[in-house]
């Protein structure tokens, strides 16, 4: 059957170019890439969301934080659910997610809002020449500057009519001081105006908006932070991953639409045996498995493949395995 023919594009989207590049078929080639889809479930839309199938102590803990109001601090090794399981209460409610990043150099005041002072900087100066021009150009200083501020996750929230979703996603990566600098607004959920310390930024509709952050657990987080918190750390075990592949293949197995039941079995069993050698240092988590089935559904692997090679020779084990010396320890 000729390629195009196909229910599916063959995997090998880039083949070997041929001994004659006049030979070559561009256009062939750009509409097998023109029918490539990502799987639903890579992506973060609510369809995608709503495949995620969280754990009954997981549960437990999401409906703790809704009922008290408490930030909810999910940890657990990175690929595990954790920022997925703020996706799923957004999808889960209808209600919009607002996405907080940390980085190193992460501030608590850049979870509410940012100043270009920049950029500001270099409107006044240019305003400053003009001054000289035009008397008065100054007193359009105070309403330029609102040009500048940029509000963040927290304020957009407040600002929302309904409930929302925060995610502090990773805070395990911030500056030791950043956790703490965050109480008052955890607590109280307002904060002054950046320009009016008389005004105070609350929430619009009178409710704490719903606020899930993630660790890694890279660093333990103060004490007086974890007071505030919901705690629930997700383990990575059988059941977890079990379930996490047979929702995201679905009822019609269309998830992983060339993989039948035995295959993602014994696909699994694979993922289990490759976690348990001795020395990884990056071990594959459960988004490492799922994209791996992917990638086993576009090559047409079957389970008798998969159970008859030895670990280093698995298909396709670049997306299981992310570090040399751990390959090196496979081989």
């Amino acid at each position: 059957m000729p390629a195009d023919d196909l229910p599916f594009p063959p995997f090998e989207l880039i083949a070997q170019p041929p001994a004659t590049p006049a030979a070559h078929d561009p256009a062939g080639r750009k509409k097998l890439l023109a029918r490539r889809q990502a799987p639903r479930f890579l992506g973060s839309h609510p369809t995608a969301a709503l495949r995620y199938r969280p754990s009954d102590e997981l549960l437990l803990a999401l409906n703790m934080a809704l009922h008290t109001g408490s930030p909810l601090l999910l940890t657990g090794e990175p690929g595990t659910g954790k920022t997925q399981a703020a996706d799923f209460v957004s999808a889960y409610f209808g209600i919009p997610i607002f996405k907080f990043l940390v980085k190193s150099t992460s501030t608590a005041q850049d979870l509410m809002y940012e100043f270009d002072a920049v950029g500001y900087l270099h409107w006044a100066q240019s305003a400053r020449r003009e001054a000289h021009k035009e008397p008065g150009i100054g007193e359009e200083a105070a309403g330029v500057r609102q040009g500048f501020l940029h509000k963040r996750a927290l304020w957009q929230a407040y600002e929302t009519d309904g409930d929302a979703v925060v995610l502090i996603d990773e805070i395990d990566k911030a500056a030791r001081d950043f956790p703490n600098d965050l109480l008052h607004e955890l607590d109280q959920h307002s904060f002054p105006h950046p320009f009016d310390p008389e005004q105070w930024i609350k929430p619009k509709s009178g409710r704490r908006p719903i606020v899930i952050v993630t660790s890694n657990d890279e660093r333990r987080l103060p004490d007086a932070f974890l007071r505030r918190c919901i705690f629930h750390r997700i383990e990575l075990n059988e059941k977890l991953v079990e379930a996490a592949v047979e929702s995201m293949a679905g009822i019609d197995s269309s998830g992983f639409p060339n993989l039948d039941a035995d295959t993602r079995a014994t696909a699994r069993r694979r993922f289990w045996q490759l976690r348990e050698v001795q020395g990884l240092d990056k071990k594959p988590s459960t988004a490492e498995l799922l994209t791996w089935l992917c990638i086993l559904s576009a090559q047409r692997i079957d389970a008798q493949t998969l159970d008859g090679c030895p670990l280093a020779s698995l298909p396709a084990l670049g997306a299981l395995i992310k570090d040399a010396g751990d390959l090196a320890r496979l081989r």
